[in-house]
């Protein structure tokens, strides 16, 4: 049977929202799940995006600190994502018009239990539709909850 339903858990991460400025990272605890898929859908920009006009998508992660708790936070690199190249943890950057009204997915493969996703908006970055969330899969216990 193709049932993928019972083996994902969504977390929401920015809720569908128009960003006008950077939104606090937000953590998402893997625990008890053995993949995770990060989502970010955007749409049309009310301006016009550049190099120093732009937005960016960050990712860190960090292990439990033995209290159930996150430990120090770091930036992914190379070797902990799927999909991009991240650079000093930013996995997305949208500086280009023609990278708005698109859905990205970026593959986290780092291993750590915590991983926190943050948007920040850069100069005068123009208005955007964005919402971001992770799939975590390969649940440890199905159905997953």
């Amino acid at each position: 049977m193709k049932d993928m339903y019972n083996n994902i858990e969504i977390a929401q991460v920015i809720d569908p929202v128009v960003a006008s400025a950077s939104v606090t990272a937000v953590e998402v605890d893997l625990q008890g799940y053995n993949s995770a898929t990060i989502l970010a859908y955007f749409g049309t920009n009310a301006g016009n995006l550049s190099g120093t006009n732009k937005w960016t998508v960050e990712l860190t992660h960090a292990d439990d600190d033995g209290t159930g708790s996150a430990g120090a936070y770091a930036n992914v690199g190379s070797d902990d994502v799927l999909g991009v190249t991240p650079s000093s943890g930013v996995i997305l950057t949208l500086d280009a018009d023609a990278e708005d009204n698109t859905a990205y997915k970026v593959g986290y493969v780092g291993g750590k239990r915590f991983i926190k996703i943050g948007l920040t908006k850069h100069a005068s970055a123009p208005n955007i539709p964005v919402s971001i969330c992770v799939v975590k899969g390969d649940g440890e216990m199905r159905p997953a909850v």
